[in-house]
């Protein structure tokens, strides 16, 4: 490419109280033969309660990905960007014998107990995804974003005498500081695209992509009470001027960008003004929201009726996906429900998760579990889908991330910290083998520490009960 038609990587849209960034182009110099090497994004979904172990792994590993287990299907499309990992093991409970929900989430991202001592308290440790913002931020205007579909803000003592704090949270930015989450999708638009003093940043970490010896490479709004002006309405001139000057190829990105904003702006407002009037209606906060969001132009269509749960992850999915597309952020986290579970209208089930995690083997509730792991999955392939779907210097953005699905415990029946339901999605840069099942020879904390290691992120330690690099990834 010309060299005197490359813009700078820092090149944002600006208009009156707003900057909007953009997706990597190619008139940014990332396909130049010597351009740095594109991002790797990493981001965390969360399930509680455990699985349906049954309907989870693989009874003939050896057929997969041909064959796979009910709970797995909605992975087929994406398939072949995942890694089923088996056997990662999580801390050993024994002295919180009787808060199994208390710690399941707060061990999810720490490999870490609750200090036993100070128990009323928080002390746990950081958690992987704010030890990877305190690195990989300097290079973002947002260090990380956390979001999730209820607020975390319970308090009191809970079960062992643990502080209610540890059911609600898995982020925490130190071992005495838990990070409340972003639930409304209009507070997470804003925050992604509000006007900020300092300019876009760019860069990041040297990566030594040969030591994981991967064997693959990367191949008119809605007026709301929180929307009253559309963003892409106060960038437009920018938007107009910055068409003028890039590549054809980059034009046509940047359209199907645009397109792809405009509808999820629509789809936050119309959110808004539904859980506005939920709130209204029920004095109560709303338990879910809506959206979907494209890479390129598609038909809107909002839903009438309640909020549903399955739409609200998607909308923060889509937001989340498009933090990591635009570089405002390389690191984020998506928990989609909380320690002691949700009903599910959707599934036409009454009775909770959490409720029907406690099988004791009933065919019923197993069934029950089942169906609901499947739908988990429905949104978590939805994510990775987005992220498949847009284009990013020669691959995909998918290639350039590393998305982890889980739970933070394996049963929720028996209560067990073993053997958790992990999967992988995307290259993370090419140093992640996908497309497969794989036997773990590790636990959390090492796993962990692989996956940020994939980043950039150098550790002085493995995390949590980690001691080594989890070597499967590869």
């Amino acid at each position: 490419m010309d060299q005197r038609w490359l813009i700078s990587r820092r090149t944002v849209l600006r208009g009156l109280g707003a900057t909007m960034a953009l997706p990597l182009l190619e008139s940014m110099g990332w396909a130049e033969p010597r351009a740095a090497k594109l991002p790797v994004r990493i981001g965390f979904m969360y399930m509680p309660d455990g699985v349906n172990q049954k309907e989870f792994w693989p009874s003939n590993p050896a057929a997969f990905p041909q064959l796979l287990p009910s709970s797995l299907e909605p992975l087929r499309p994406v398939l072949d960007q995942c890694l089923l990992l088996d056997g990662i093991d999580n801390v050993n409970r024994s002295p919180f014998n009787d808060a199994a929900h208390a710690i399941e989430l707060s061990t999810w991202l720490t490999a870490t107990l609750p200090d036993a001592t100070r128990r009323d308290t928080i002390s746990i440790a950081p958690s992987a995804d704010q030890i990877a913002a305190e690195q990989l931020g300097q290079y973002t205007m947002l260090p990380s974003v956390e979001l999730g579909t209820r607020a975390n803000e319970l308090t009191g003592i809970g079960q062992d005498g643990l502080n209610k704090r540890y059911y609600t949270t898995g982020n925490f930015r130190t071992a005495t500081q838990p990070l409340p989450v972003m639930v409304s999708p209009a507070e997470v638009y804003k925050r992604l695209f509000a006007t900020r003093g300092a300019v876009r940043k760019a860069g990041g970490p040297e990566i030594d992509a040969g030591q994981f010896a991967a064997s693959s490479a990367p191949s008119d709004a809605p007026k709301g009470e929180s929307l009253d002006r559309s963003m892409l309405d106060l960038v437009r001139e920018s938007a107009a001027d910055l068409q003028r000057r890039v590549s054809r190829d980059d034009q046509s990105q940047i359209d199907d960008y645009l397109d792809s904003v405009r509808q999820l702006e629509k789809r936050v407002a119309a959110v808004e003004q539904r859980r506005a009037s939920v709130v209204k209606a029920a004095a109560t906060p709303p338990v879910a929201a809506s959206s979907v969001a494209r890479s390129a132009p598609l038909e809107v269509k909002i839903p009438a009726g309640d909020i549903a749960w399955s739409e609200h992850v998607r909308v923060l999915g889509d937001l989340l996906v498009l933090a990591f597309q635009t570089d405002v952020t390389r690191v984020g986290t998506l928990i989609t429900s909380m320690n002691q579970g949700i009903r599910y209208p959707e599934l036409g089930q009454s009775e909770a998760h959490h409720e029907l995690s406690h099988h004791g083997g009933d065919a019923a509730k197993l069934a029950a579990v089942a169906k609901i792991d499947r739908f988990n999955l429905e949104q978590f392939a939805y994510v990775a889908g987005r992220m498949k779907g847009l284009k990013e210097g020669p691959g995909s953005l998918l290639d350039n991330t590393i998305l982890m699905w889980g739970s933070g415990l394996g049963d929720g029946d028996s209560h067990t910290h073993q053997r958790l339901p992990t999967i992988l999605a995307g290259k993370g840069g090419g140093t992640v083998r996908v497309g497969r099942y794989a036997k773990a020879h590790g636990n959390q904390g090492d796993l962990l520490t692989a996956i940020l290691a994939r980043a950039g992120v150098k550790l002085p330690k493995p995390i949590g009960i980690g001691t080594k690099l989890l070597q499967e990834l590869a």
